[in-house]
């Protein structure tokens, strides 16, 4: 049975801190989500190219960074595998990186977050190690593209490893994929590990198995496919009672991403009149969701969450410590 399981009682997880209010996996979208009562903080992380991990959604800077604007980093600029030209983390030092500022992913949906580009910089990872210590929260880690990033010799696996053992306190901490290899790689440590599920395609470990090949669709209906880890996390067009049900069947604790108020994220029947950065009927969505029974949601826009589930009159028990028995 999954260490992730607490029955009844869904925890809230700052996607990114809480974005809907300031540029994503800032100090201050981090510090407010925890303010606004989180359970949990997910990061993500992506190597710089002297090996520092650095909390980044994305190895691609452009829209979460001042990169584009910087003139000393022109010719940084370069196409990658998939033919689209970006500025890459992994082509920096962190000496680099450090001198960007953050900046809001969708000025034109979250203008008040915008409002706070450029007065912070990038963080790594052992600044929110000490962060989420600091406040006793669960911190999610996501590991960005380990595939792509282990053969250009930046495997962020044993660079997680590594920066974990040499921190001199840590948080109670979940590892999340959506590569199986990655989470496995890191099975024997003491942290739950959450496999992230996509609604299409299949994972980048699945498409090198070629015939063999599963989709994510396909792993999400397979017992076999989710053996060994501690969580699923779907899409929330993916939840129902029934999955959920499933799963917990299995074992598994069933997460789910991402919560977001805005018609252009909402379903079709709870969207209102208005532009796509209306809010809409997010109240009533998220509520669904919730009562389906899952075991953690990701939101953007944490206290907004933390009502819809306190309406719902779902008991407060504090999450446990998140170590795999």
């Amino acid at each position: 049975m999954s260490s992730l399981l607490v029955p009844g009682r869904p925890i809230v997880i700052g996607h990114r801190g809480a974005p809907g209010y300031r540029p994503e996996l800032t100090r201050s979208s981090l510090l407010l989500a925890v303010a606004q009562g989180v359970d949990a903080l997910e990061i993500d992380v992506v190597p710089s190219r002297d090996g520092v991990l650095v909390v980044r959604h994305d190895r691609d800077l452009a829209d979460t960074t001042d990169v584009a604007r910087r003139p000393d980093l022109r010719d940084r600029r370069r196409t990658g595998h998939d033919g689209r030209r970006a500025w890459y983390a992994d082509d920096l030092d962190w000496a680099e990186l450090a001198t960007l500022r953050a900046r809001e992913r969708m000025p034109r949906v979250r203008p008040e977050s915008a409002e706070h580009d450029g007065r912070e910089g990038v963080l790594r990872l052992d600044d929110v190690l000490e962060l989420a210590a600091e406040a006793d929260v669960l911190l999610v880690i996501e590991v960005k593209e380990p595939l792509a990033l282990a053969a250009r010799g930046l495997d962020p696996v044993p660079l997680l490893r590594a920066e974990l053992a040499r921190a001199p306190r840590l948080p109670r901490i979940v590892f999340e994929s959506f590569e199986k290899t990655a989470l496995l790689g890191l099975a024997d440590l003491p942290h739950p590990i959450v496999y992230l599920l996509e609604p299409v395609g299949m994972a980048p470990d699945e498409v090198r198995e070629g015939p063999l090949a599963r989709t994510y669709r396909q792993e999400l209906a397979d017992p076999a496919a989710l053996a060994g880890f501690d969580g699923v996390s779907i899409p929330s067009s993916r939840v129902t009672a029934r999955r959920v049900a499933a799963l917990h069947a299995l074992g598994l604790a069933v997460w789910t991403w991402t919560l977001r108020p805005e018609n252009r994220f909402l379903p079709r029947r709870h969207r209102t009149d208005g532009p796509r950065a209306a809010l809409g009927d997010w109240e009533a969505y998220w509520a669904s969701v919730l009562d389906a029974g899952v075991d953690g949601v990701f939101t953007d826009h944490p206290d907004l969450t933390i009502a819809v589930r306190d309406r719902l009159g779902v008991a407060a028990v504090r999450p446990g410590p998140a170590r795999r028995p």
